[in-house]
């Protein structure tokens, strides 16, 4: 088995820094980092020491990492990841990503203080998930796809319910549509994109790149969003937030101005968390089956933990929610 020596001869460093590097401490470069992780990686180099000593025994428990625990969407998925876990006879812990190499959520990953992982956290570095995973330590991502065998990705039909999103407001009359985005670097926001442009080629509509703006997946970050095209003079037809946090947020944008809903602009949402039924008016939106995402997750979890061969992927569908939002 490949030692933390090993990996400091490949990458050409000390072996102090390589032990930096691998745990997070200390100041290593980041060329120096990426040198590290890539020889750890090309090594199959699993830590020892404390981690090892944790995973003697099972700790019968499992570890949820969110990017934020506080989340409205969130409810659903932990609600099914839960449900599975206890019926297991095992706890949960969720935690969140925040906090970057020092978090929480980056040391049960490090130093496998549990019996595996249900991660949707996009700021959860590839390099860690890839080093952590093995056949003691299954991890379920929700929010990328990685190449490795201990790893199982379940997805959710993101480009197709996009499509379905903007769709509704092409047949709903609507030509000029601008998109909300999530984080730059978020898979499912920019998958959420990729159908929201494959809508607008299929219907021979203008792309618009002024109608794009980012509001970061919050409620603040859709508001800040919606006053930057209110700002441009010329509105678009409608508008797809990425995400219902957004879009609640962009009705009060648009109320602040005077601009109704949907009689001067239609919105459409994505998720459908329990708040866009009670938003005014309720919002359209794009269902995700939430529930369904956690409890598949820890049962995935569970039969790899029993050594069982399970499928490495999985993609879920999604649903389009009228209600009042759209004209």
């Amino acid at each position: 088995m490949p030692t933390i020596k090993d990996v400091a001869k490949k990458a050409g460093v000390a072996v102090s820094t390589a032990s930096y590097a691998l745990n997070g401490k200390g100041k290593v470069s980041a060329s120096t980092l990426e040198r590290v992780r890539k020889a750890a990686l090309e090594l199959n180099y699993q830590k020892n020491g404390f981690a090892s000593d944790l995973k003697s025994t099972r700790t019968n428990t499992i570890a949820l990492i969110l990017s934020d625990l506080s989340g409205p969407y969130y409810s659903e998925l932990i609600k099914g990841v839960q449900e599975v876990t206890t019926s297991n006879g095992y706890g949960l812990i969720a935690c969140s990503s925040i906090g970057g190499e020092e978090s929480t959520a980056n040391k049960f990953l490090r130093e496998k203080r549990v019996d595996g992982a249900v991660v949707l956290a996009h700021n959860i570095d590839d390099d860690l998930l890839n080093l952590s995973a093995n056949q003691d330590f299954p991890i379920v991502v929700l929010d990328r796809n990685l190449a490795n065998d201990n790893i199982i990705h379940v997805e959710v039909n993101n480009e197709d319910g996009a499509m379905k999103a903007t769709e509704h407001l092409i047949e709903r009359g609507h030509n000029t549509i601008a998109f909300v985005a999530g984080p730059n670097d978020s898979h499912d926001s920019n998958l959420r994109f990729n159908g929201y442009m494959k809508a607008l080629e299929k219907n021979n509509l203008t792309y618009y790149s002024r109608f794009k703006v980012t509001g970061d997946f919050t409620r603040d970050g859709g508001y800040r969003a919606t006053r930057m095209l209110i700002a441009q003079q010329t509105l678009p037809e409608a508008i797809f937030y990425a995400n219902d946090e957004m879009a609640i947020g962009g009705l009060q944008a648009l109320k602040e101005k005077a601009i109704k809903v949907p009689e001067d602009i239609s919105i459409i949402g994505y998720d459908d968390i329990q708040l866009a039924e009670y938003a005014y008016p309720p919002l359209t939106t794009i269902r995700q089956p939430k529930y369904e995402i956690g409890a598949l997750s820890a049962h995935m979890i569970f039969q790899m933990l029993s050594g069982e061969e399970v499928e490495k992927e999985y993609m879920l569908e999604t649903e389009l929610i009228l209600r009042e939002s759209v004209k």
